[in-house]
């Protein structure tokens, strides 16, 4: 296989404050199916990930717990690092920000800073949001509260150390404009210059007082490194970078990183403040920086007062590895929010998983026993509808090539079960219960049997990035290996005479979703008596009663034509507080549609979002603009906003019934 160079690929490390939640674990399993994919297709791949482990955060929770933090990390990263081994992680490299290389490399890395002027001392006041660990104006808060998380911040004010961020500014915008593909998706990198660079960068905190649980600063003991200094630089000292000018031949290979894969949350942090600490040090920038979407539980962020949070072990015990790194990798659209249920993952399990593939793998195993005695042997005697089924087979390798040339994994896993979905049809072509009734059309029986083993060693090999343990299981049955990608784009290279397994194995069993759902509330349950939740209080949870309006017949609600659309652009109306206007397509047309939800959403975050959409509203001009329909949002008791969205994947034109 033909090298085609090194591919460094990172995810944000893990904050240890404690254990993470599946929507944290979806991007581990995001980046771990890139690399494998990279690999397979002649990569030198280095994965590296970790556990970012000082801060106030986790002073204040190790006191809680009675423990030194050094204690409490330990254990929390000890738990980090078994789910990645539990979720198949193939990483190279597992870095904790508490290891002795790293904490001398940050300390270093701010002197030289220091010395070289780009960081000064001077003092912080402001509002200070503590599990983000955040320092904020009173500008920059929304509703009072942290921009980032919406959580309480306090007042601080203390000695800090900070770093001239507009000294590089411009440097950086340059770089962004003529590498386009340096920020992705498009919508996170016009957030990035239009709500932060473009208005103008203050200077950076870079050094705490308040708290001890962080990196000294070497040459000054009353602070300590701030948690960005010290956390983001984790991607250079993980692979052998020395601010003396020393690095390791490793550093040298690998850097620049091809990819950050990281959560929107902490786009800003990544695209801004790493390029500019990068470049004071006199470092290439990565490639790209990737900021994907979350993960919600039923479109709801996680919570242990709401028993709706899913862990990954939870999960794993109840649907297996590779069918909850299925369901995460395939649910997540690219660039909007995904979302996650026990009742959803019961539904792909047995739609996809089960009948899809396992099904797909046991009966062309079974059949070739019933008819053949295992024996898969090509007799050449092809019809018409063969040809279909090879094309499709055999062009697979390229569509799926071509999504993740774009990291559209959820694209790329569709397009390897369309291959199974076609083998399945193959068999409904074909009949070969009807061929095995006439012992005339034994060797053309022989044939498609052939045809169908050889198409899932095709679709296995494809599958292994994602699924790595459900390829192996396939090809162990069928008695071969699994299949490189050049193979792959090959139809006929099993071997023709081979014997499969005489005992197929049920790849994936059907659930119930009775049983699932008991389970659910079982875990619901533990989760709530954790977070000292009584059943009474989540009854309690808020509720909204508004005043009923008058009935109306089905008739008038047959005249309103609601629809999927999607906002493929959106600017603010000038002279307007208020109102937003979206370019927004449905169907075939293009609708403009002004709203007033400004307040709640950037022009930036609009772009990309499936939304529902009242069709037929006469138009009208709001602040002199034309709006020719609605965006439909729901509305809380302090008035908040939230666009009305698919909770699945459904094209821009689809009908609301």
């Amino acid at each position: 296989m033909q090298n085609k160079g090194k591919y460094y690929i990172t995810t944000a490390i893990a904050y240890t404050s404690g254990k993470p939640h599946i929507g944290n674990n979806y991007e581990i399993v995001l980046a771990d199916s890139i690399a494998r994919y990279k690999r397979k297709d002649g990569y030198d791949v280095f994965f590296q990930t970790g556990t970012d482990e000082h801060g106030q955060k986790i002073e204040i929770k190790a006191a809680d717990a009675g423990v030194t933090p050094k204690a409490f990390v330990d254990d929390v990263a000890g738990v980090i690092r078994g789910l990645c081994d539990m979720l198949n992680i193939s990483y190279d490299k597992f870095i904790r920000t508490t290891d002795d290389y790293h904490e001398k490399q940050v300390q270093k890395i701010f002197k030289r800073l220091y010395d070289q002027g780009d960081i000064y001392k001077g003092a912080y006041e402001g509002m200070y949001c503590t599990p983000c660990e955040s320092f904020w104006t009173e500008s920059q808060l929304k509703d009072g509260k942290c921009p980032d998380c919406g959580r309480d911040v306090k007042p601080a004010k203390e000695e800090a150390y900070f770093f001239k961020m507009s000294k590089y500014a411009d440097r950086l915008i340059d770089h962004i404009n003529k590498h386009p593909e340096f920020i992705q998706p498009v919508s996170r990198k016009n957030e990035m210059m239009n709500n932060f660079l473009l208005p103008g960068l203050q200077d950076l905190c870079v050094s705490r007082t308040s708290f001890k649980w962080g990196i000294p600063v070497d040459f000054d003991d009353k602070h300590v490194v701030y948690v960005w200094l010290d956390a983001l630089t984790n991607y250079i000292t993980g692979i052998g970078y020395d601010a003396d000018g020393n690095s390791a031949e490793q550093y040298k290979k690998l850097w620049p990183a091809d990819l950050h894969l990281i959560g929107k949350d902490i786009i800003r942090f990544h695209t801004i403040y790493w390029p500019i600490f990068l470049m004071a040090l006199g470092e290439e920038l990565p490639h790209q920086v990737f900021g994907h979407p979350w993960l919600l539980q039923n479109n709801d962020k996680m919570s242990k007062s709401k028993g709706n949070i899913m862990y990954a072990d939870d999960l794993v015990d109840v649907f297996g590895v590779d069918a909850v790194r299925y369901f995460v990798l395939h649910e997540m659209p690219f660039e909007n929010d995904g979302s996650i249920t026990w009742d959803l993952m019961v539904e792909r399990l047995n739609s996809d998983l089960a009948n899809t593939l396992g099904n797909l793998v046991n009966r062309t195993i079974s059949m070739s026993n019933k008819y053949f005695g295992g024996i898969v042997d090509n007799k050449g005697v092809a019809e018409s509808v063969d040809d279909d089924l090879k094309a499709v087979v055999t062009g697979t390798f390229d569509k799926v090539q071509a999504k993740m040339d774009e990291l559209r994994v959820a694209d790329a896993l569709t397009e390897i079960f369309n291959l199974f979905k076609r083998c399945n049809k193959y068999i409904d072509e074909t009949e070969p219960w009807v061929l095995a009734k006439d012992e005339a059309k034994s060797d053309r029986l022989a044939t498609v049997m052939y045809n169908l083993v050889e198409s899932i060693s095709i679709g296995a090999g494809l599958l292994e990035p994602f699924m790595p343990e459900t390829a192996k299981r396939i090809m162990a049955q069928l008695n071969s290996e699994v299949r490189d990608f050049e193979s792959t784009k090959t139809f006929g290279l099993y071997v023709s005479g081979n014997k499969v397994t005489d005992k197929p194995e049920i790849l994936f069993a059907r659930l119930d979703i009775k049983d699932v759902e008991e389970k659910a509330a079982e875990i619901a349950g533990k989760q709530m008596e954790a977070a000292g939740v009584t059943e009474e209080q989540k009854d309690d949870e808020p509720v909204i009663d508004i005043e009923p309006k008058e009935e109306i017949s089905y008739d008038d609600f047959a005249k309103l034509q609601f629809q999927v659309g999607e906002i493929i652009a959106c600017e603010a109306v000038p002279k307007s507080k208020k109102l937003l206007c979206s370019q927004v397509k449905v169907g075939s047309q293009v609708k403009q549609i002004v709203s007033g939800i400004k307040a709640y959403y950037t022009p930036e975050e609009m772009v990309g979002k499936k939304v529902m959409v009242l069709v037929n509203l006469k138009p009208a001009k709001l602040a002199g603009v034309l709006s020719e329909g609605m965006l439909l949002c729901a509305e809380d008791a302090e008035g908040k906003l939230a666009l009305m969205t698919p909770e699945k994947t459904m094209p821009a034109g689809a009908e609301i019934c």
